[in-house]
């Protein structure tokens, strides 16, 4: 084993950035690879309603609540080692999930997922941060905010082609190569780097963070069905509530928190992060919802639906190289202001009929979607990453993702949990139906048609439990789009009022010093950041 100078490895920092984006790559592919899965899984695994929430949350729970440990842990013990042990266990997980056998089996290897991808995302981020520099990181970062649109893209189209050819687990095991792939160029490509190896950890901040988030997103998910007002909902809600209290007390009481809330108090990290939190709220809630709309209203094929929330990504890509070059030239905040505009507006378009029922002019609205997302995303990750001193990259690449999957997990939650309400309360259920098939109109239009079909109903028979529950399903993601596009405003106000205009220079030790505490501002001392590259044997 050799090490390089800093120089040899900036050198390589385009090399890098490919390993990095194809690293994860994997991630948003699996994200959107799922949603055009779900129907499948709903006729093979007899999946409800609340599980698919379930099956798409679980891996987003563990996933938000172990990113800023993971991150903390690249800290300490170097970045390319949290990388490629998350890859390794990603590829043996997503096999475990490829042969599940029953929702909750599925559910289960989702979670698993989720722990593999909190040592992928921030490492991505956090090496990237630390092998370029001035405007050029900006560029780097848009480059990385694209390849995830690309994920966005490739994950519908290839799960469309895979479930026309083979059996639904093929979505997940499609993750087995590419995660391997990663490994063994990473080997060569990727530096090695670490900040602050004499941190300690912080276990309870961990657990506190997990058990509150989950406690949340439960009775979310649950309320629609038990009643917002029902034991079941309240009690895990309560918990989840006092338990994130906790952990805002129990970091600002410890010495060396997993997350310094100082951090918060500059408006650049703050309101950067409210932002991507909002705006991943809308898109994972809207997606969630598009993808079922497609198959279960419109009757589309797996491999169709892809094509048609393709537009999204390709917005993303090219929107979002193009952001940092305008941040030079009008500022962060309008760049951003612009991008959510653009997002709500299309966001209403959603809910139109005439527009999704319309291939072109959906595609349309969808690829103006992908835009607008494109100008929010690489500034504000830039807004975040810039905030921090470098050695402590790892962390504030995990709250940058963490608070894209907390929105995202909120989003399907939230909007998932609006749309089921308004579902059920302007469903007409044929009387005449076998109870069996009512009472699955009754939880979701794709558990009545499931139901249906194992009965071997008559073909006039499926045709009225679609037309009965398809306007009740408009109804639901209509509305559940406009709350949607609210939740867009609330983030334009947010950047409109704490974003600053332009980005300040990185944040140097001196002044995360001077941050919050007389000991340093990140409750210790700032170390030198130490740079090597592992280049083979």
């Amino acid at each position: 084993m050799r090490s390089l100078t800093v120089e040899q490895a900036y050198d390589k920092r385009w090399w890098t950035l490919g390993v990095l984006c194809a690293s994860l790559s994997v991630i948003s592919i699996d994200n959107t690879i799922l949603n055009v899965a779900l129907p499948n899984i709903v006729d093979n695994l007899g999946a409800s309603g609340s599980d698919l929430q379930w099956i798409v949350d679980a891996y987003v729970v563990v996933f938000a609540g172990l990113l800023l440990t993971s991150g903390a842990l690249g800290d300490k013990f170097g970045r390319k080692l949290m990388l490629t042990g998350g890859l390794a266990l990603f590829a043996a997980t997503s096999a475990f999930a490829a042969f599940s056998g029953s929702p909750g089996a599925l559910i289960g290897a989702r979670g698993l997922m989720g722990i593999a991808g909190a040592a992928i995302f921030p490492s991505t981020l956090s090496i990237l941060t630390n092998t370029f520099e001035g405007p050029e990181r900006g560029r780097a970062i848009g480059i990385w905010a694209a390849v995830s649109g690309l994920g966005i893209a490739v994950g519908p189209l290839l799960g469309g082609f895979l479930l026309e050819h083979f059996w639904w687990g093929s979505v997940f095991l499609v993750n087995v190569p590419i995660a391997l792939g990663a490994i063994v160029a990473g080997r060569f490509l990727v530096p090695e780097t670490v900040g602050e190896r004499d941190r300690p950890l912080d276990p309870m901040g961990s657990l506190l963070s997990i058990v509150g988030l989950t406690g949340v997103l439960y009775a979310i998910i649950e309320a629609p069905g038990a009643g917002w007002l029902a034991p079941e909902t309240l009690i895990p809600g309560a918990i989840g509530v006092a338990v994130l209290a906790a952990f805002v007390v129990w970091e600002l009481r410890n010495p060396h928190p997993m997350l310094d809330v100082s951090f918060f108090s500059n408006p650049r990290f703050s309101a950067a992060s409210a932002t991507i939190t909002l705006v991943f709220f809308a898109l994972f809630g809207s997606t969630f919802l598009l993808t079922q709309y497609f198959q279960f209203v419109l009757g589309y094929s797996p491999l169709k639906t892809g094509m048609l929330t393709a537009p999204v990504a390709l917005g993303i890509m090219t929107a979002g190289p193009l952001a940092p070059r305008l941040v030079e030239k009008v500022g962060t905040k309008l760049v951003v202001l612009a991008g959510l505009f653009v997002v709500g507006v299309a966001l209403l378009c959603y809910g139109s009929e005439f527009l999704m029922e319309s291939v072109p002019l959906g595609m349309g609205v969808r690829l103006i979607f992908g835009w607008g997302m494109g100008l929010v995303m690489p500034p504000a990750t830039e807004s975040i990453m810039g905030s921090l001193p470098r050695a402590r990259a790892g962390v504030g690449s995990a709250v940058n993702d963490t608070t894209r999957q907390t929105g995202g997990a909120l989003g399907v939650a939230v909007i998932g949990s609006i749309f089921a309400a308004q579902y059920r309360s302007v469903v007409k259920i044929p009387a005449d139906l076998p109870v069996q098939v009512r009472d699955g109109m009754a939880d979701s239009i794709g558990s009545g048609l499931r139901i249906a079909k194992e009965m071997k109903l008559p073909v006039s028979d499926l045709v009225r439990v679609h037309d009965a529950a398809a306007p009740a399903f408009v109804s639901g993601m209509q509305m559940a789009v406009v709350f949607g596009a609210v939740v867009v405003a609330i983030a334009a106000v947010v950047a409109w009022r704490y974003l600053p205009a332009r980005e300040a220079g990185p944040v140097t030790e001196g002044e995360a010093a001077a941050v919050g505490h007389p000991d340093g501002g990140l409750h210790g001392r700032v170390e030198t950041e130490r740079l090597t590259i592992i280049a083979g044997d």
